[in-house]
Protein backbone atom coordinates (compact mmCIF):
# COMPACT_ATOMS: atom_id res chain seq x y z
CA UNK A 1 0.00 0.00 0.00
CA UNK A 2 1.20 3.21 -0.95
CA UNK A 3 2.51 6.10 2.13
CA UNK A 4 1.10 9.32 1.89
CA UNK A 5 3.34 12.26 2.67
CA UNK A 6 1.80 15.88 3.85
CA UNK A 7 4.04 18.63 2.34
CA UNK A 8 3.56 22.25 4.26
CA UNK A 9 5.07 24.54 2.71
CA UNK A 10 4.70 27.42 5.04
CA UNK A 11 5.75 30.24 2.88
CA UNK A 12 4.33 33.74 3.94
CA UNK A 13 5.17 36.14 0.97
CA UNK A 14 6.63 39.83 1.33
CA UNK A 15 7.43 41.63 -1.63
CA UNK A 16 10.53 42.28 -2.60
CA UNK A 17 12.38 40.40 0.14
CA UNK A 18 10.48 36.57 -0.15
CA UNK A 19 8.54 36.13 -3.07
CA UNK A 20 8.30 32.72 -2.34
CA UNK A 21 10.21 31.29 -5.72
CA UNK A 22 12.98 28.84 -3.53
CA UNK A 23 10.47 27.18 -1.41
CA UNK A 24 7.86 26.39 -3.99
CA UNK A 25 11.48 24.98 -5.75
CA UNK A 26 11.84 22.56 -3.28
CA UNK A 27 8.09 21.84 -2.72
CA UNK A 28 8.04 20.81 -6.73
CA UNK A 29 11.31 18.66 -6.28
CA UNK A 30 9.73 17.25 -3.51
CA UNK A 31 6.49 16.20 -5.10
CA UNK A 32 7.95 15.01 -8.37
CA UNK A 33 10.66 13.14 -6.29
CA UNK A 34 8.11 11.00 -4.22
CA UNK A 35 5.62 10.45 -6.74
CA UNK A 36 8.69 8.88 -8.87
CA UNK A 37 9.39 6.21 -5.81
CA UNK A 38 5.52 5.53 -5.59
CA UNK A 39 4.40 7.99 -2.56
CA UNK A 40 1.04 9.69 -2.50
CA UNK A 41 1.66 13.01 -2.01
CA UNK A 42 -0.53 15.97 -0.50
CA UNK A 43 -0.09 19.35 -0.03
CA UNK A 44 -1.22 22.81 1.96
CA UNK A 45 0.04 25.93 1.36
CA UNK A 46 -0.34 27.88 4.90
CA UNK A 47 -0.53 31.59 3.16
CA UNK A 48 -3.51 29.97 1.22
CA UNK A 49 -6.95 30.01 2.64
CA UNK A 50 -8.21 26.15 4.47
CA UNK A 51 -10.65 24.32 6.16
CA UNK A 52 -9.37 23.13 9.47
CA UNK A 53 -11.48 19.98 8.96
CA UNK A 54 -9.62 19.49 6.05
CA UNK A 55 -6.61 19.87 7.52
CA UNK A 56 -7.03 17.49 10.35
CA UNK A 57 -7.59 14.94 7.52
CA UNK A 58 -4.56 15.72 5.76
CA UNK A 59 -2.97 14.59 9.07
CA UNK A 60 -5.09 11.53 9.78
CA UNK A 61 -4.05 10.42 6.18
CA UNK A 62 -0.04 11.56 5.94
CA UNK A 63 2.11 8.95 7.00
CA UNK A 64 4.98 11.42 6.96
CA UNK A 65 5.03 15.24 7.04
CA UNK A 66 7.51 17.40 5.35
CA UNK A 67 7.28 20.59 6.34
CA UNK A 68 8.96 23.37 4.15
CA UNK A 69 9.84 26.76 5.65
CA UNK A 70 11.83 30.15 5.39
CA UNK A 71 12.95 31.48 8.63
CA UNK A 72 12.02 34.90 9.48
CA UNK A 73 13.13 36.38 12.63
CA UNK A 74 14.36 33.37 13.68
CA UNK A 75 10.94 31.19 13.47
CA UNK A 76 8.47 30.33 11.02
CA UNK A 77 6.20 33.00 9.68
CA UNK A 78 3.40 34.48 11.88
CA UNK A 79 1.07 33.12 9.48
CA UNK A 80 2.07 29.26 10.02
CA UNK A 81 1.93 29.30 13.51
CA UNK A 82 -1.40 30.30 13.00
CA UNK A 83 -2.23 27.44 11.18
CA UNK A 84 -0.93 25.49 13.92
CA UNK A 85 -2.82 27.31 16.52
CA UNK A 86 -5.99 26.89 14.27
CA UNK A 87 -5.84 23.55 12.79
CA UNK A 88 -3.24 21.45 15.17
CA UNK A 89 -5.23 22.66 18.25
CA UNK A 90 -8.48 21.85 16.67
CA UNK A 91 -7.37 18.17 16.62
CA UNK A 92 -6.66 18.23 20.37
CA UNK A 93 -8.04 15.33 21.94
CA UNK A 94 -9.27 13.63 18.07
CA UNK A 95 -6.18 13.52 15.85
CA UNK A 96 -2.91 15.51 17.18
CA UNK A 97 -2.54 15.29 20.65
CA UNK A 98 -4.43 14.18 24.01
CA UNK A 99 -2.88 16.61 26.37
CA UNK A 100 0.40 16.83 27.26
CA UNK A 101 0.64 13.06 28.69
CA UNK A 102 0.55 13.66 32.10
CA UNK A 103 -2.03 11.79 34.41
CA UNK A 104 -3.28 11.79 38.09
CA UNK A 105 -3.96 8.18 37.73
CA UNK A 106 -0.07 7.99 36.18
CA UNK A 107 2.12 9.67 37.91
CA UNK A 108 5.39 8.62 35.96
CA UNK A 109 3.86 9.77 32.38
CA UNK A 110 6.06 12.61 31.42
CA UNK A 111 5.06 16.10 29.85
CA UNK A 112 4.81 15.93 26.37
CA UNK A 113 3.91 12.18 25.84
CA UNK A 114 0.30 12.67 24.93
CA UNK A 115 0.90 12.63 21.20
CA UNK A 116 -1.68 11.14 19.19
CA UNK A 117 0.73 10.64 15.54
CA UNK A 118 2.66 8.41 17.27
CA UNK A 119 3.12 6.34 13.84
CA UNK A 120 4.08 9.34 11.79
CA UNK A 121 7.50 10.92 11.74
CA UNK A 122 8.14 13.90 9.70
CA UNK A 123 11.43 15.92 7.84
CA UNK A 124 12.09 20.00 8.65
CA UNK A 125 13.37 21.46 5.75
CA UNK A 126 14.17 25.44 6.05
CA UNK A 127 15.16 28.18 3.45
CA UNK A 128 18.22 30.45 5.78
CA UNK A 129 19.39 33.78 5.20
CA UNK A 130 22.24 32.71 7.50
CA UNK A 131 25.43 31.82 6.55
CA UNK A 132 26.17 27.97 7.26
CA UNK A 133 29.20 28.54 9.11
CA UNK A 134 27.31 30.43 11.55
CA UNK A 135 25.95 26.97 13.21
CA UNK A 136 28.08 24.52 15.11
CA UNK A 137 30.47 26.99 16.43
CA UNK A 138 30.81 28.13 19.71
CA UNK A 139 31.83 31.75 18.44
CA UNK A 140 29.69 31.59 15.78
CA UNK A 141 25.63 34.00 15.96
CA UNK A 142 24.03 30.65 17.01
CA UNK A 143 26.35 29.99 19.81
CA UNK A 144 27.58 26.70 19.08
CA UNK A 145 23.65 25.71 18.75
CA UNK A 146 23.35 23.23 15.38
CA UNK A 147 20.83 23.90 12.77
CA UNK A 148 18.05 21.49 14.77
CA UNK A 149 18.92 23.02 18.58
CA UNK A 150 18.05 26.55 17.11
CA UNK A 151 14.91 25.45 15.50
CA UNK A 152 13.73 23.33 18.48
CA UNK A 153 10.43 25.51 18.91
CA UNK A 154 9.32 23.89 15.41
CA UNK A 155 10.63 20.14 16.61
CA UNK A 156 8.59 20.79 19.72
CA UNK A 157 5.45 21.16 17.84
CA UNK A 158 5.75 17.60 15.92
CA UNK A 159 7.36 15.80 18.76
CA UNK A 160 4.31 17.42 21.39
CA UNK A 161 2.35 15.42 18.31
CA UNK A 162 3.96 12.10 18.97
CA UNK A 163 5.61 12.21 15.49
CA UNK A 164 9.12 10.83 15.12
CA UNK A 165 12.13 13.26 13.69
CA UNK A 166 13.85 12.95 10.50
CA UNK A 167 17.34 14.15 9.13
CA UNK A 168 16.68 17.68 8.68
CA UNK A 169 17.55 19.96 5.23
CA UNK A 170 18.66 23.35 4.84
CA UNK A 171 19.67 25.47 2.50
CA UNK A 172 21.53 28.83 3.63
CA UNK A 173 23.05 32.31 2.58
CA UNK A 174 19.65 32.10 0.13
CA UNK A 175 20.33 36.21 -0.28
CA UNK A 176 23.35 36.07 -1.82
CA UNK A 177 22.40 34.75 -4.96
CA UNK A 178 25.82 35.10 -6.50
CA UNK A 179 26.82 32.04 -4.25
CA UNK A 180 23.68 29.95 -4.64
CA UNK A 181 23.86 26.96 -6.89
CA UNK A 182 20.82 26.12 -6.81
CA UNK A 183 21.23 22.48 -8.98
CA UNK A 184 23.60 21.47 -6.29
CA UNK A 185 21.39 22.27 -3.25
CA UNK A 186 18.40 20.60 -5.10
CA UNK A 187 20.18 17.12 -5.58
CA UNK A 188 21.53 17.31 -1.51
CA UNK A 189 17.67 17.75 -1.10
CA UNK A 190 17.31 15.15 -3.03
CA UNK A 191 19.57 13.11 -1.02
CA UNK A 192 18.18 13.68 1.71
CA UNK A 193 14.47 12.54 0.65
CA UNK A 194 15.98 9.27 0.00
CA UNK A 195 17.52 9.10 3.12
CA UNK A 196 14.55 9.73 5.02
CA UNK A 197 12.28 8.25 2.49
CA UNK A 198 13.33 5.35 0.73
CA UNK A 199 15.96 4.08 2.69
CA UNK A 200 13.86 1.69 4.81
Amino acid sequence: MKKTILIINAHQKYDGISEGKLNKAFVDTATAYLKENKFNVIHTHTEQPYSIDDELQKLVKADFIIFQSPIYWFGVPWITKKYFDEVWSAGYTTVTCSGDGRTREDPSRRYGTGGLMNDKSYMLSLTYASPKIEFDDTNGFYDGKSIDDANIGTHKIFQFCGLQMLQTYAIYNVHKEENLNLEKELEIFRKTLKANFLSN
